[in-house]
């Protein structure tokens, strides 16, 4: 597959790029994006609602 700009196609397109990306990083590659997803799920959470 080759990589594309925009993150918009049909999800099962969507869902094969994403394992796709996955398999290529090393298990430190993708320790440090849980632990993104998680500071931002954080923030998202904690921040004070106007």
């Amino acid at each position: 597959m080759k990589a594309t700009i925009l993150n918009h196609a049909h999800p099962s397109i969507m869902e094969a790029r994403y394992i796709e990306e996955i398999k290529k990083m090393t298990p430190q590659q993708r320790f440090e994006k849980l632990m993104a997803i998680i500071e931002i799920s954080y923030l998202l959470n904690t921040v004070k609602k106007q």
